[in-house]
């Protein structure tokens, strides 16, 4: 099986959070492989990996990182595959992270997600495969609905809580 998403973090401490990303991609049946690289520790790699990325067949890259967060850039400077920035809450509450991968300069674009937002990292990834993948974007328009479906219900079962103030 080739995996057409790569999951990067830093370290293995940012597992908890990429893990999020690796559950939805697992739910979607996405092959993707997971790795520890850091754009400071280890930048030969980090270029390499980029570099031949589209090579091995990956199509996207989650790549999270904390602190200074250049994982992500570094990363989108190395390949013409879409790079999806999750910034990861190390310090600051992570708005370093943040800033960090958000404010990419011209021409080295990020698509970034919110502070510890792996699921939703995970999602995006998903959605861009859908684009060409129609199988995908059926099982896409399911989760959705699925989620509309679970708010529905939840609106529902709080019509059944009674407080002496409430009016609905």
């Amino acid at each position: 099986m080739t995996p057409k998403v790569s999951i990067i973090m830093g370290s293995t401490s940012d597992l908890p959070v990429m893990e999020k990303a690796a559950k939805i991609l697992d739910e979607f049946e996405v092959p993707f492989e997971m790795n520890a690289l850091s754009a400071h520790r280890t930048p030969d790699q980090v270029v390499e990996f980029a570099a031949s990325a589209d090579k091995r067949g990956i199509e996207v890259i989650i790549a999270g990182a904390g602190m200074a967060a250049h994982l992500p850039g570094v990363i989108a400077a190395s390949t013409s595959l879409p790079v999806i920035g999750l910034p990861i809450s190390a310090s600051l509450q992570g708005m370093d992270a943040l800033l960090a991968i958000v404010q990419m300069p011209p021409a080295i674009p990020v698509a970034t997600v919110g502070i510890d937002a792996g699921q939703n990292a995970g999602l995006l990834a998903v959605q861009i495969l859908a684009v060409g993948n129609s199988e995908l974007r059926a099982k896409l328009q399911k989760y959705k609905s699925d989620l509309k479906t679970k708010i529905v219900k939840a609106n529902e079962q709080l019509r059944e809580v009674k407080y002496k103030f409430k009016t609905n």
